[in-house]
């Protein structure tokens, strides 16, 4: 499993490392990630900004849970690219956005913070452009904290897959 943006790594890394699977976790955050290597040495961790990943590995798994939106729409858009780099064949990819395209300022720990989404149809037709088919997309799911949550599968075999 690529976790994106996996900040503390929880709960997203720890999840997939309780039940078994190998997780590397990439943050922009040095203390973020020093605190990951702190609870999880059984994993990889690395500082990157995911807006210039290149790993030069596939993973089974793409997921960027509550961090991918907090990109500019055309870094957004530019992702999608990333994402197809490191999924392997038929790799599940999940990620959050918001219900519409627009941007709004929030709030973490009294300091604001960006988020922004695109539109549903733009973000279908970047994962199919990207080799990716939509499995589900879900709206302010509230038994998930009011997430929008995309799923979608790599196609076939991924080009230049190990």
């Amino acid at each position: 499993m690529l976790d994106i943006g996996c900040g503390s790594g929880e709960p997203i890394a720890r999840h997939f490392l309780e039940k078994g699977h190998a997780v590397t976790g990439i943050d922009s955050a040095p203390s973020l990630i020093a605190l990951c290597q702190e609870r999880f040495p059984q994993a990889s961790w690395e500082v990157q900004d995911m807006r210039r990943l290149a790993l030069g590995r596939r993973f089974d798994g793409v997921i960027a849970w509550d961090s991918f939106f907090h990109l500019t729409a055309p870094d957004q858009r530019a992702m999608f690219q990333v994402f197809a780099a490191h999924a392997g064949a038929n790799a599940a990819l999940m990620f959050t956005s918001g219900p519409s395209d627009g941007e709004a300022i929030g709030s973490f720990e009294g300091e604001p913070l960006y988020h922004a989404s695109l539109a549903p149809e733009e973000y279908r037709s970047l994962l199919a452009e990207n080799g990716f088919a939509v499995l589900e997309h879900a709206a302010e799911v509230e038994s998930c904290g009011g997430h929008t949550i995309w799923l979608a599968q790599r196609e076939g075999a991924a080009q230049g897959a190990p």
